[in-house]
């Protein structure tokens, strides 16, 4: 098992988790003084209290949670946001809410969900014509909806 160290920047900050035994994400939680209301179409930035250092090679993308999507239409915008392994700072959730109404987020609140990925650098190539292939350009619904 692949191990990332984590800081509690805020000694209130809750350590991410696992749900259940195959969860790709952890559940990430806010890290709060106070209620924070989130008004229709308005954007927040969460704090978590936490910090990571992810190896070499690795990224934590931050992701909605199904559930806060469904019923309450609560999102990440930037999702998958993702956070380098060179970051040292505290992890922070952007949230939308793109409901009707205000949502209230608590201390503690599960938020997102962080998923650990693996991630190779490429060398970009330049070349006067790419390859051809039988779909070409095609993009954007071109096979139907």
């Amino acid at each position: 098992m692949l191990k990332v160290n984590i800081v509690r920047v805020n000694k209130n900050a809750i350590l991410p988790r696992y749900a259940t035994q195959h969860a790709a994400g952890m559940d990430i939680a806010a890290c709060l003084d106070v209620p924070l209301t989130i008004q229709p179409s308005e954007t927040v930035l969460v704090p978590t209290g936490l910090a990571v250092e992810l190896p070499e090679g690795y990224e934590a993308q931050l992701r909605p949670r199904s559930g806060l999507a469904l019923k309450y239409a609560i999102s990440l915008p930037n999702a998958p946001a993702t956070i380098d392994a060179d970051y040292r700072g505290e992890v922070k959730v952007i949230l939308v809410n793109l409901g009707q109404e205000p949502f209230c987020v608590n201390h503690g609140d599960r938020i997102a969900q962080m998923v650990i990925a693996r991630y190779e650098h490429a060398e970009l190539q330049e070349v006067e014509e790419l390859s051809r292939t039988p779909r070409g350009s095609g993009g954007f619904g071109h096979t139907g909806v």
